[in-house]
């Protein structure tokens, strides 16, 4: 076995040095941060155009002066005017549209209509909305002829905000975020499928291409094929580990330069200010912390979800998402690479791969679930069969796994690891050397029952 270090080596080296591994090393991290920060900069820079809109009643003044005027929204009632008209003339007037408004909104939601010559923003839908249904609840309730209702109903106006809190083993007690935990759970997930999928069929394509090109014949010459198959799985695991080691760190630094230059306070209060009121009430920036009193409300919320995502296990998350992803990966690989060294190449291929590819995909799918219910029987059961363990733990990690139930998955992913690689090599060993023959899955059966 002393040869497999020489082909490890060998599998390493060549693809560490290719330029695309050193591209996608460098701009992996790059385009992640992006999705982050430059969202977040449209979001801070942002100025939306000022929309004007012709608010015409039908016969009615019912709503008039309800619907109030934005930053960027102002609302013109108009009256003893014909919408039909109006609809030819609304554009050269300066409006952006006009909102008809039917009395008959009162007992039929959709009386209403929003007439432009663009698709309306999702934001100024929801302001109109609101608007309407606070004021049609109200009017609804002075029918019962209550005595100072609008002092009543400023009064009970009630707007309640979870904070959550975890326990950890040791009694300790932190700061959660639903959200911050849901957001890691589907980037953990996918990050974990698309690792194992694409290092997997890095391995296949290997594989076909050393069969192809003829190399393997000379290697195998002074190489055995399970010494020559486990070196090149290991080697391309290797390549992997490197690629995400270095990611974690590029990560790492980007987010420390993003908070010290781009979230300093004045930025910070600025981009938080323009952000949506659905995402952050007033009640939520009401309960700011004594440590970020001097900031703005939405500053001071910003700053809890950020110590949010500092609570985080960060270290078993990161110790487990490599542990499933070299177990995941070495399981899926062994797969592929016997696959690879039974067909003559990719389009032969097909035939095998929808029976690889189903388990990560359902894996995928209940990892999304996952984020809903992180303790149904369905994640539960998934986090424990090895084919689809390694993507669904690294979603239920962020919500809190008892460590049991962690020993026992990676214990299962260890024994059939062993099992798979057995049996992967027991197919390679045949396989890599036949050409000319279409293999099938009743044909690789039969390798498997080869002795010797």
């Amino acid at each position: 076995m002393s040869k497999i270090p020489i082909i490890i080596k060998r599998e390493y080296m060549t693809r560490v040095r290719k330029k695309s591994f050193i591209i996608m090393t460098i701009l992996a991290p790059l385009l992640m941060a992006g999705l982050i920060v430059v969202p977040t900069l449209v979001m801070m820079n942002q100025q939306q155009d000022h929309k004007k809109i012709a608010v015409v009643e039908d016969n009615s003044d019912l709503f008039k002066g309800v619907i109030k005027n934005t930053k960027d929204l102002e609302f013109d009632y108009l009256e003893n005017v014909n919408v039909k008209d109006l609809e030819k003339t609304f554009e050269q007037s300066g409006y952006y549209g006009i909102l008809y408004i039917s009395p008959e909104i009162v007992n039929t939601p959709n009386a209403i209509q929003l007439i432009s010559k663009k698709q309306p923003p999702i934001g100024l839908l929801d302001h109109i909305e609101r608007s309407l249904e606070k004021e049609i609840e109200r009017q609804k309730l002075m029918a019962y002829k209550i005595e100072n209702l609008d002092a009543i109903m400023k009064n009970v106006e009630t707007k309640v905000s979870i904070q959550t809190k975890k326990i950890d083993q040791t009694g300790q007690v932190k700061e959660t975020s639903t959200g911050i935990s849901m957001a890691l759970a589907y980037i953990s997930g996918f990050l974990m499928y698309m690792l194992v999928f694409m290092f997997g069929a890095q391995v296949m394509r290997g594989v076909i291409e050393e069969k192809t090109s003829r190399v393997v014949e000379v290697i195998v010459s002074s190489v055995k094929p399970v010494q020559l198959m486990l070196g090149k799985i290991i080697g391309i695991a290797l390549v992997g580990l490197t690629q995400f080691l270095i990611w974690v760190f590029l990560t790492v630094g980007i987010v420390s330069i993003v908070k010290t230059t781009l979230l300093s306070k004045g930025n910070m209060t600025e981009m938080t200010q323009n952000m949506s009121k659905n995402i952050m009430s007033q009640d939520q920036q009401s309960q700011a912390s004594a440590q970020t009193s001097e900031m703005s409300p939405q500053a001071a919320e910003f700053s809890k979800l950020f110590t949010s995502a500092m609570n985080q296990p960060w270290g078993l998350i990161i110790i487990c998402f490599i542990f499933y992803f070299v177990t995941g990966y070495l399981l899926y690989a062994s797969v592929f690479a016997a696959i690879g060294s039974a067909v003559d190449n990719e389009t032969e291929t097909q035939q095998f791969m929808l029976p690889v590819t189903i388990p990560i995909i359902l894996a995928l799918m209940v990892a999304m679930g996952t984020m809903q219910n992180p303790e149904s029987s369905l994640s539960f059961w998934c986090s424990m069969i090895p084919l689809t363990s390694p993507i669904v733990m690294v979603a239920r990690l962020p919500f809190g796994v008892p460590y049991w139930q962690l020993a026992i998955s990676m214990l299962l992913m260890l024994l059939t690891f062993g099992v798979f690689v057995w049996m992967a090599a027991k197919i390679y060993r045949t396989g890599i050397l036949m050409y000319g023959k279409k293999t099938s899955w009743k044909e690789m059966w039969k390798w498997l029952r080869y002795s010797g």
